[in-house]
């Protein structure tokens, strides 16, 4: 996690200084509702255009340097948003729920072993019923530049049993090396209920 939070002391490459077009789209279509949490937030900036629709919004980042550029921002803006340091494979420390959840570049970066602790964890925020948006590189961005890349299979054998998965489309993961953007996919998946029945 040094490694990122080291990134953030300078622009990182996914730091755009402004929203992801998908996060723009996904809110006018009327997909983001209630409380919303952004995991892996950064500098903030998909939290902060959601804050300024009117959603409540929390956004946290391993990364103390990101979380600090967010804050600022915040501030300066005068934009109410709620951001933490937090590890998002312990989502059951923030102790609430959320209607809707925000992922953009955080699920391609997990490793095998991560993925299905950070489904669990995924599970202990969300309300049953609530959604999951996930942007993340897919494998149809050529080279091996950047995170790994994922396939469909891997978001559906992630996100098995207690989720639905409403769609993964391709979208473009927008980056700070030019107008083109990264082949990518943007999961909605619904969480049902925990896998013990419990919700």
């Amino acid at each position: 996690m040094d490694l990122f939070n080291s990134a953030y002391e300078g622009i990182p490459p996914w730091d755009i200084g402004r929203p992801q077009r998908e996060i723009i789209r996904l809110a006018e279509d009327g997909e983001v509702s209630g409380r919303v949490l952004d995991v892996g937030c950064g500098t903030g900036e998909n939290a902060l255009y959601l804050a300024r629709q009117g959603f409540e919004v929390w956004g946290i980042d391993a990364a103390p340097a990101a979380i600090k550029k967010a804050k600022e921002k915040a501030r300066k803006r005068g934009i109410t948003v709620n951001f933490l340091v937090s590890d998002t494979l312990e989502l059951q420390s923030l102790r609430t729920k959320f209607d809707t959840v925000i992922d953009c570049g955080l699920f391609h970066v997990l490793s095998d072993e991560e993925r299905p602790i950070f489904a669990a964890s995924l599970s202990s925020a969300l309300f049953p019923g609530g959604k999951y948006f996930m942007l993340c590189f897919s494998e149809h961005e050529p080279g091996s530049f950047g995170p790994r890349r994922v396939t469909q299979a891997e978001i559906r054998a992630t996100f098995g049993k207690g989720w639905k998965i409403n769609y993964i489309r391709e979208a473009e993961f927008e980056t700070r090396f030019g107008p083109e953007g990264v082949k990518a996919w943007l999961s909605s998946i619904s969480f049902l209920q925990n896998s013990s029945g419990t919700s």
